[in-house]
């Protein structure tokens, strides 16, 4: 019986090779009906299964923002007892995250506007609201939610997260009085990761259907801007490696870029292949450690970074949506670029370690903004290229600031 099972894990795909099959269907299925001209078909008999899925994701924004900011900020708890070392840490990633946010809006504005990224019809009809700009201090107002429940039915994700924020923060300073709490927020939450498990494991069903309504109903053209904007992202992960990262760990610690991406190559290329930030763990330590951090603060920082550091995440996020803004013929303000910019950062305290996170995160920022978010499914059927990437980025922001914390406290060995 146990070789029986072991046979049948073998065979079993795991979930990114059905979503690469997926996508490779999809869009077969979706250029045969192109070239039949069958796009009719392909929308009212396939792109409803999509549909569902994608109803599915937005049900679940909410709760796992909401649950897993909440989880994350508690987790942090411990913090007053390793001091100067954790808000230094934290501080570091949050620095860092809405930086990788404005590098990946202007690169993703350089792209839409040098006519990169495709404006499509995707329904005969159909229009979107043309973003305008807002008061600054009427969206300042707007951030801090009058009813909770009024937040969480609108999906406001901004007033989700000033939610989290405060409820996290009382958990923690009830103590021991808010310690039921506490025990409630981490059983739901575990009882929401396993309901968002399942929807992820919809995913291909989803790719599938969406991306062959997509490719029958504009044709191969789409292909190539999916191209464009993967260079678009991995453009943005360079420059912040690069600018922020290396120079952060040159500035602060003495150490040549060079050098920096030399040792830390090992954990790039192991994050690039698992995808793990939590894989790759043991990895970042040992080469974060050749670099001169403290052993002590790195077993600190390191795990803390896997689990909020998300600054490949956040170049994702903010190039995924203008993109996907572009698509739909929207034309984000500068006023909500810098919400992307806030709600990316702030989100950065607790959903970075959720498995699938990327796309649960868009989900959230497309909501946030106002577009579509039927519209992921067009990206989403690459998002493992996406995932390799990023993730590679992270675990290199954790390397560099396990670096620069190990200085700030005078503990960097050069």
């Amino acid at each position: 019986m146990n070789e029986v099972n072991r046979m049948n894990n073998k065979k079993k795909l795991s979930l990114p090779v059905q979503i690469l099959i997926a996508l490779v269907l999809g869009i077969a299925v979706g250029l045969v009906c192109y070239f039949m001209d069958a796009g009719e078909f392909t929308t009212n008999y396939l792109k409803p299964f999509g549909d569902i899925f994608v109803n599915l994701l937005k049900f679940i924004v909410v709760p796992v923002v909401l649950l897993s900011m909440i989880d994350g900020i508690i987790s942090m708890g411990d913090m007053k007892k390793v001091g100067a070392v954790g808000w230094k840490t934290v501080a570091y990633f949050l620095c860092t995250t809405a930086v990788a946010c404005v590098i990946g809006l202007v690169f993703a504005n350089i792209f839409n506007n040098a006519g990169l990224f495709p404006t499509l019809s995707l329904e005969e009809g159909a229009v979107w609201d043309k973003a305008t700009s807002a008061n600054f201090m009427e969206t300042l107002v707007g951030i801090f939610p009058s009813n909770m429940w009024s937040a969480f039915s609108a999906s406001n994700m901004l007033q989700v997260i000033v939610i989290a924020l405060f409820f996290g923060g009382g958990i923690m300073a009830a103590g021991e009085k808010g310690r039921l709490c506490k025990d409630i927020v981490s059983s739901f939450y575990a009882v929401i990761e396993q309901v968002m498990n399942f929807i992820i494991s919809l995913s291909p069903i989803g790719v599938f259907t969406m991306m062959a309504w997509v490719v029958a109903t504009q044709g191969a053209n789409i292909l190539g801007s999916l191209v464009l904007v993967l260079l678009c992202a991995y453009i943005g992960y360079v420059v912040h490696a690069v600018l922020i990262y290396s120079m952060s760990a040159k500035v602060f610690a003495g150490l040549s870029p060079i050098w920096f991406f030399k040792e830390a190559s090992a954990a790039m290329i192991f994050a690039f292949t698992s995808t793990s930030s939590a894989a790759t763990l043991p990895v970042s330590k040992e080469c974060a450690d050749a670099l001169g951090a403290d052993s002590e603060i790195s077993s600190f920082v390191l795990p803390l970074g896997s689990t909020i550091n998300m600054d490949g995440t956040a170049i994702y996020q903010c190039v995924a949506t203008i993109f996907l803004a572009s698509c739909a013929g929207v034309q984000l303000s500068v006023g909500q670029m810098i919400t992307i910019v806030v709600t990316a950062t702030l989100a950065s305290i607790g959903t970075a370690g959720v498995s699938g996170a990327g796309m649960i995160m868009l989900a959230m920022v497309l909501t946030a903004m106002g577009i579509d978010v039927n519209l992921i499914m067009i990206i989403y059927g690459v998002d493992r290229l996406f995932d390799m990437g990023r993730t590679c980025l992270n675990v290199t922001g954790d390397i560099s600031c396990a670096i620069c914390v190990s200085h700030w406290e005078g503990k960097h060995r050069k």
